[in-house]
């Protein structure tokens, strides 16, 4: 039984996702996160020693080490959603020590923010927690706003301040998309080159994606698409959205799918929706983390631990979550952060 703080949190609907049984594609197909993940999938792909090396780096940092699963603090919202917007409800955060300190007291694996951010205190702490520095960036502040990701600098300046990684966002399904993708595969090629490993953010952005009915940003069929592209550029780890609904092809009536996908790989659980989006990482073999979402107040801890629940059960490889950790005060982050490390160091949360 889990522990009693993830019971109390996921409340009435414990049982919905604590034993849930998956159906559809069988734990047994999926490349598990565990303490010999490098050994067991990595050792036989393309990836240089370097390479592997900032993937151990990763995974060997924070609570989770050495467990294969991963817990990193993402705040790298203010150039999207403004500075305002993402540090107005925790002023201390425009100080981007404040920012790194929270990853480290938080026991992350890791932290992903901006070239500025991390820059301006890479001499301080990029041999004290792994550095992911996100290389593009959409902005709003143009006017009329535009979706599309602008290199905000270079391969090897990330290299150059000590990042064990670099992330990158392609808006799948965009106009600016078949741009997107061509600089993201040659920076990841460099950042391989020189011995980094590549998280990629896999986002879907088009209007036609959104209906009267339904938002397709986060079906399971769609957002599985996005991430199977993001393996074919050799991310060595996707983010995604947790799905909310499927049938994004279906009802958008596009593309090609195969009615399988529906009557037997997924059903409307979850759990099950998440583990096609592992499917489409190669069963695994490209860890899969989903992201925290917007801060809501009160609500942040039970819906991180649900999302933690959900991505461990499905096959998932952790959580990444920002806004609801550093849009309150430092102690509270670091219980939220905590308490989602918790799901994946509780033994008796297993694969669905």
């Amino acid at each position: 039984m889990a522990n009693q703080t993830i019971l109390d949190l996921l409340g009435k609907d414990a049982a919905y996702y604590l034993d849930h049984k998956c159906e559809t594609i069988s734990k047994n197909d999926l490349h598990i996160p565990s303490a010999n993940t490098i050994d067991n999938t990595w050792t036989a792909s393309n990836r240089n020693i370097p390479t592997l090396r900032s993937i151990q780096a990763l995974l060997g940092n924070g609570r989770l080490k050495d467990t294969g699963y991963v817990s990193i603090l993402p705040v790298d919202q203010g150039i999207e959603h403004s500075a305002g917007a993402s540090f107005a409800p925790n002023p201390i955060y425009f100080d981007p020590e404040n920012i790194v300190k929270l990853a480290i007291e938080g026991g992350c694996n890791a932290v992903a923010s901006t070239f500025g951010v991390l820059g301006s205190c890479a001499r301080k702490y990029a041999h004290k927690i792994p550095f992911i520095v996100k290389i593009n960036h959409n902005e709003f502040i143009s006017y009329p706003n535009k979706f599309d990701q602008i290199m905000f600098g270079n391969i090897k300046d990330a290299w150059n301040m000590g990042a064990t990684a670099v992330g990158a966002t392609i808006y799948f399904g965009s106009d600016e998309s078949a741009r997107q993708i061509v600089e993201v595969a040659k920076a990841f090629d460099y950042a391989h080159e020189l011995g980094m490993a590549t998280v990629l953010w896999c986002y879907l952005r088009n209007p036609a994606f959104k209906t009267a009915e339904m938002d397709y940003h986060t079906a399971a069929d769609l957002t599985g698409q996005a991430n199977h592209l993001g393996v074919t550029i050799q991310a060595d780890i996707i983010k995604q959205k947790l799905p909310s609904t499927n049938g994004g092809y279906n009802a958008l009536k596009f593309g090609k799918t195969h009615k399988l996908v529906y009557d037997k790989l997924t059903t409307d659980h979850p759990i099950d929706l998440t583990r096609y989006q592992v499917a489409n990482c190669y069963m695994g073999r490209v860890g899969l983390i989903n992201s925290g979402g917007e801060s809501k107040g009160a609500t942040d801890m039970a819906e991180a631990v649900m999302t933690a629940v959900v991505n461990k059960r499905a096959g998932g490889m952790g959580l990444i979550s920002g806004r609801k950790a550093f849009q309150k005060p430092m102690q509270e982050g670091v219980a939220l952060l905590n308490t989602i490390q918790d799901v994946y160091l509780d033994n008796t949360i297993t694969l669905a």
